[in-house]
């Protein structure tokens, strides 16, 4: 029974992990874009919640330190709790864009449902900061809040949670690999 679930769990995530070809577009838009922002010294600033949150740090730091492009994220406990406490959780993010975010950066914002006010609160921010785009990641249902507000969406069509956070992981982590234009290089 076990090894039935296994199977059954990692034929369908084979089938999910792998885009179509609007995702691949959105994926290709991304790069281009995030490189288009750091040519011009600005940077990507990329926020989630729980395990994004630790997905949005992994991408910033490999971005960041392997393929040289500059990308931020703000998950310090002092500083999601001051904001927090200060301002409110959902409006935490919108504060750190407002005193981090420069004009024409690049925003990537994480959330499986699509729902979470934080992210949501966050784009309104950046559009209002003319952030250069607005990115954004999610599944569960298609017409999700955030997607509405993104200038590029990359939607994972699953409810399932660990489907949805690893898949957008497996596509974050790709175009870091896609910069360097290798996926075997010394880190």
């Amino acid at each position: 029974m076990d090894e039935k679930f296994l199977k059954d769990y990692f034929k369908d995530f084979r089938e999910q992990v792998n885009p179509d070809s609007g995702t691949l577009d959105k994926l290709l838009s991304l790069k281009d874009e995030m490189i288009k922002v750091h040519s011009k010294g600005l940077k990507t600033l990329i926020f989630g919640n729980g395990g994004s949150a630790a997905m949005a740090s992994h991408f910033s730091v490999d971005l960041t330190k392997n393929a040289g492009v500059r990308c931020l994220n703000f998950n310090e406990a002092d500083l999601i709790t001051c904001f927090s406490n200060d301002y409110g959780f959902e409006k935490w993010i919108e504060k750190t864009i407002e005193f981090y975010g420069d004009k024409g950066d690049l925003l990537i914002l994480i959330s499986s449902s699509g729902k979470s006010l934080n992210m949501i609160n966050a784009a309104n921010a950046a559009k209002k900061s003319k952030f250069s785009k607005v990115v954004t990641f999610t599944g569960f249902q298609e017409n999700n809040p955030l997607k509405a507000l993104g200038d590029i969406n990359i939607w994972v069509n699953s409810r399932a949670y660990n489907f949805v956070e690893n898949i957008h992981q497996v596509w974050l982590l790709s175009l870091v690999d896609l910069i360097i234009g290798d996926k075997e290089y010394s880190a």
